[in-house]
Order: structure tokens, then C-alpha cells, then sequence
């Protein structure tokens, strides 16, 4: 079952759950929010909380009173109050800060996946009253918990085709789980869009997608997908917004520190997930009998990286980097002070090396190839 993986966020919540304190754990639709905090639950006793869900418009209908009174009601006896896709419950940020407001140590953990429904209702009311975390589909840093280093390598070949959704983990055989990830493209990925007030054309964004999917590691212009798709740059541009905020995709932009050729305009688009790419364009053929091997890989490290600085709380900008003469860098890391790039090779006989102009402009950067040799540094 996948329940089994012991999720990295585990004592990062555990700390951040307070009294008086809203824990929003935010993630994607099925990478495990419900299985989480159920786990947790199970390690508590069962009369110390109350669990509502509020896609259930009875548990939905507890909360609409707003008044002290009828919250005092509802929590006394518990220390926690949890409440699932929280994004549904209308008015949740004002009815959530009249709780930690007014019942002393009542601690609350809500879950949502979908940012823009939690952020519009939550931001303003929950200034100062919330702790906000993510989850994404499994990361190696939590396989690795369960598997050994063969195992892992076993397994690369699963993960840049399929994911690493945690129900996958049921499915033995790849008819299963190309259905599942079928599954969840038609019934779950854009779920909360198609709810959002204002989207008409679910299509369209399907269609998008298709698009970003054959551009990974390769600039997008708004203008050309607004041509393709016959739609405005704008809702391009706004569709694209969403899709981040339900946590399909992430966006990566050009890094420039003013060389004069360096290219900054345009972004980079990639999937949280590499199963999610593949399903979109109905593609789970093998490595050997694909041709994209190299975007594969690209977005499997660039989303696997993504997780592990919010995992492992590292403070990092990235970017990508390019000149109007295509000198390139796939991955670039920005510390503080410090820059580090990277390169990503399918190949390990492939060589590369710094490009001359960004080793000149930046000469204290440091360089490395990502490749199949040295990867798990980069992403444990």
C-alpha cells in the first residue's frame, strides 16, 4: 500500500503544528494529503479531534454559523480541528481566524489542493495565524527510506516513465498503472480549474498542456502558444498561472545578471510529475523506443530537485540560462552570493562543458554535469 513511505514533511509538522495556528498542507490531488494526515491522526486518540471534509456539504454546513458560540460547540472536547479540500468551504479564511481567535488552544490543520481558492480566501484573514506546507508526489528522498541503491536503479526507468504518484506503488504491472495515471488526468488533474469561475474551455488547457509537454528545456513564448491555441496571450498567460497553483506545473525563468546577450524575457515550463507529462501526450513507450529520452530526464531532475529544497527547507532561487548565441545552461542555482550550474545528460558518455561566455561573466560559479553516474546527489 502506499501509506507505507514515511512522507519527509513528518517532523516538519509535527513542529509546526501549534495552538492557535492554522497547518495548511497544500499538494496536487492524490499525491497523499488524506492518507497523511490520516496516518497521523491514527497516532492520536480518536476523541482529541474532528475531522470534516468539505466536499461534504453536511461537514460544510457545521461551520457556515459564524459565531463563537456555535464553534464552541463544535470543538469542545477536541484539541484539533481538521478539515480536508478545505478550498470548498465558502468564507473558510474568516471562519478559521474566528477559531484560533476565540477557542484557546485549539490547534487546526486544513488541506487543499488547490492554491488559488485556499490563498484567496486565507491570505488576508490568517496574516500571522498560518504555517503553510507542501506536498508533492513521492521523492526519491522518501523511496530511498525503502529501497537500496539496485532497487533504485531498477526503478529510474518506472519514474521517468509513470511518476511516482504513491497509489502507483499498488500497480505491478505498466498496463495498470498507464491506466491510473489515465485515471487521474481525467478525473483529477484539473479539477479545481474547471470549478474556478470563468474557465470555459477545459479543452484549451489540454491542449496547452500537450504544448508545454513538447517544450521541456526549451523556452516558451506566450505569443506562439496564444497563436497555436487561437486564444489571447493574456488567457494563456492566466491559464498557465493556474495550472502552477494547482501544482501541475512550475515555472523556471532566464537568469541574467546584465551580460548583454543573456536572454531573460522567456521561461521554462515543467511538470511536477513525469507520469503527468507522459499520460498528456499518451506516450509510455520504453526508453529505448522514445526520442524524448533527454526531456525525460530533464524534468524528472528539475521536479525531483524542486522537491528536495522544500523538503530539506534549501533556500534557492533557480534558473535557467541561455545567449542570444545559444550557449546554454540547463539548471542554475542562486544562493545568496553563490551560483552553481548544471547540466543534465541522459548519457554518461555525453560531455559537456561550461559554457565560455557564462564561465567568463561569472567566473566563480561552479559547473557540473547531472548524469545517470552521479545523480541521486543531485536529488537526495
Amino acid at each position: 500500500m502506499p501509506n507505507h513511505y514515511k512522507r519527509a514533511v513528518l517532523t516538519e509538522f509535527a513542529r509546526k503544528l501549534l495552538p492557535n495556528k492554522v497547518l495548511i498542507l497544500l499538494g496536487a490531488r492524490r499525491v497523499g494529503k488524506t492518507a497523511f494526515i490520516k496516518n497521523y491522526l491514527e497516532t492520536i486518540p480518536a476523541d482529541s479531534y474532528l475531522h470534516l471534509n468539505g466536499e461534504d456539504i453536511k461537514d460544510a454546513n457545521l461551520l457556515k454559523e459564524r459565531s463563537v458560540s456555535n464553534y464552541r460547540r463544535l470543538l469542545s472536547n477536541v484539541s484539533l480541528l481538521v478539515i480536508d479540500e478545505a478550498q470548498h468551504i465558502p468564507d473558510i479564511g474568516m471562519i478559521l481566524k474566528l477559531i484560533v481567535d476565540s477557542i484557546d488552544d485549539i490547534k487546526v490543520i486544513a488541506t487543499g489542493s488547490s492554491v488559488f481558492d485556499l490563498s484567496n480566501n486565507l491570505g488576508e484573514p490568517l496574516v500571522g495565524r498560518k504555517n503553510t506546507m507542501y506536498l508533492f508526489p513521492l521523492a526519491q528522498i522518501e523511496f530511498a527510506e525503502k529501497e537500496n541503491y539496485k532497487k533504485t536503479i531498477e526503478n529510474l526507468e518506472q519514474r521517468l516513465l509513470f511518476g511516482s504518484y504513491p497509489e502507483l506503488e499498488q500497480y505491478e504491472d505498466w498496463a495498470s498503472k498507464e491506466e491510473y495515471i489515465n485515471e487521474i488526468i481525467n478525473s483529477y488533474l484539473l479539477k479545481d480549474i474547471l470549478i474556478f469561475d470563468g474557465i470555459k474551455h477545459s479543452n484549451k488547457i489540454y491542449d496547452l498542456l500537450r504544448l508545454i509537454a513538447f517544450q521541456i528545456g526549451k523556452e516558451v513564448s506566450l505569443l506562439e502558444l496564444a497563436t497555436q491555441l487561437q486564444m489571447s496571450k493574456n488567457t494563456v498567460a492566466n491559464y498557465l498561472d493556474l495550472l502552477s497553483k494547482v501544482f501541475v506545473l512550475f515555472k523556471v525563468e532566464g537568469f541574467s545578471r546584465n551580460l548583454r546577450k543573456e536572454i531573460v524575457k522567456s521561461s521554462r515550463w515543467y511538470f511536477y510529475d513525469n507520469g503527468i507529462r507522459n499520460g498528456i501526450i499518451n506516450n509510455f513507450k520504453t526508453i529505448e523506443n522514445r526520442n524524448d529520452i533527454g526531456e525525460l530526464w530533464e524534468n524528472y531532475l528539475a521536479s525531483e530537485r524542486i522537491k528536495k529544497q522544500q523538503y530539506q527547507k534549501i533556500n534557492t532561487k533557480n534558473y535557467f540560462w541561455r545567449t542570444y548565441d545559444q550557449q546554454e545552461l540547463d539548471w542554475l542555482e542562486e544562493r545568496g552570493e553563490t551560483l552553481a550550474g548544471f547540466e543534465f545528460k541522459w548519457s554518461e558518455n555525453r560531455k559537456a562543458k561550461i559554457p565560455t561566455a557564462f564561465a567568463k561573466g561569472y567566473p566563480e560559479a561552479t559547473f557540473e554535469v547531472i548524469n545517470r553516474s552521479n545523480y541521486l546527489d543531485f536529488i537526495l
